[in-house]
């Protein structure tokens, strides 16, 4: 009877323990996930000195002589149901909703998967290999590595964007070769391939046909008044009607 009161003092103040342990860790995921842009190393390791600080108070509690020795202590599950049970999910703050025979394993499981423990065996093996002076060099090498890191994070954000700016003045974005080329071709028509349209182009000069009379073609086709000759008034010379009509044929598009 002593040994049961003994025992379920014991039970309650691990579970005290391990409550405040379930806080600490739900308080530091939730600085690490909501409060991670205003979190800082220092707040860090303070959170993990405290998980440590408590984990430890949970073992010397068990190496404790008073304390009963939980190794002697087998549970046994002694109903297991593929059905919702609502008082476990309670107990277990929503956690476990189901005790089958499919969870049952993983919950009561005493030790690793087989897995990581193969995992640690090799871990173990590998550190047993690695000599004092070679482990030391890692150790330098990481240490060095770090440094650079935290160097670079230390930096000002100004020092950062001075030295980008001067990266972007620095590089070369156009062609020198091809803006000459440019250049030349818009101002002085270098390197323009000489192709004429297809057809029949009138003589003289593009756009302009000199007649006899010393005028355009726009003032023969209405760009502008004929001065009129003495003696006719009004009337415009036979000639000119004659080098209209010539320069108005060449002139239409059905003719070029």
């Amino acid at each position: 009877m002593l040994k049961e009161k003994q025992l379920e003092a014991s039970v309650e103040s691990l579970t005290s323990r391990v409550s405040h342990v379930k806080s600490a860790l739900h308080s530091f995921i939730y600085k690490l996930e909501n409060e991670y842009e205003r979190l800082t190393w220092p707040s860090v390791l303070d959170n993990f000195a405290l998980l440590s600080g408590q984990l430890n108070t949970i073992n010397k509690l068990l190496k404790n002589e008073k304390m009963p020795s939980f190794r002697n202590q087998v549970i046994i599950p002694l109903l297991l149901s593929p059905d919702r049970d609502d008082e476990l999910a309670k107990l277990t703050e929503q956690r476990v909703s189901v005790f089958s025979h499919e969870i049952v394993p993983d919950y009561l499981r005493t030790k690793p998967d087989p897995e990581v423990e193969e995992q640690e065996k090799q871990l173990s093996t590998e550190a047993a290999r690695i000599g004092p002076e070679l482990a030391q060099k890692q150790i330098q090498a990481l240490n060095k590595l770090c440094s650079n890191l935290l160097e670079k994070l230390n930096n000002p954000r100004d020092d950062r964007d001075t030295e980008s700016a001067a990266l972007r003045q620095n590089k070369q974005s156009f062609n020198p070769a091809d803006t000459n080329a440019l250049v030349s071709a818009v101002a002085f028509g270098k390197g323009l391939s000489k192709c004429r349209p297809p057809g029949p182009v009138a003589p003289g000069h593009p756009g302009q046909v000199t007649m006899n009379t010393g005028t355009t073609a726009q003032a023969a086709m209405g760009g502008g008044v004929v001065p009129q000759q003495q003696g006719q008034p009004g009337k415009i010379p036979s000639t000119i009607k004659t080098n209209i009509k010539s320069a108005s044929a060449s002139m239409h598009p059905y003719n070029r």
